[in-house]
């Protein structure tokens, strides 16, 4: 073939994944890619995988959804995502204080001397 050089498309291959790390959350995955640009910027793409089943042919097939973010966007992105974990947090929080305040409101009626006097009588 005229013109192909192997080497020069590897090294293209190779300059456009620069880094990748898949995380695998149940029935998802999550790859991280960070690729670069032919101007040697940067940008990550973020997939995620589900595996699902068709029933009309009866085999197994990957859902993806891409997102691509680019580096201008990198702290925005990256503020709204811990501001959106920190808010999970926090209601998470708060729904294990209600609950433990709902327990312990419900014995405060409880007098630990009225356990004793009981006692004492049920033994005249």
């Amino acid at each position: 073939m005229e013109g192909y050089d192997e080497n020069k498309n590897h090294e293209n291959d190779s300059r456009d994944e620069v880094f990748s790390k898949a995380v695998r959350a149940g029935k998802r995955t999550y790859f991280f890619d960070v690729k670069s640009t032919r101007a040697e910027d940067y940008y990550l793409t973020i997939t995620e995988s589900k595996r699902r089943f068709n029933n009309e042919t009866q085999k197994f097939f990957f859902e993806k959804h891409k997102l691509f973010l680019y580096k201008e966007d990198f702290e925005k992105f990256k503020a709204g995502l811990d501001e959106a974990i920190d808010k999970i947090k926090e209601l998470k929080a708060q729904q294990g204080e209600e609950v433990v305040e709902k327990i312990a409101s419900d014995y405060t009626d409880l007098d630990f001397d009225d356990l004793g006097n009981d006692a004492i009588k049920s033994e005249d």
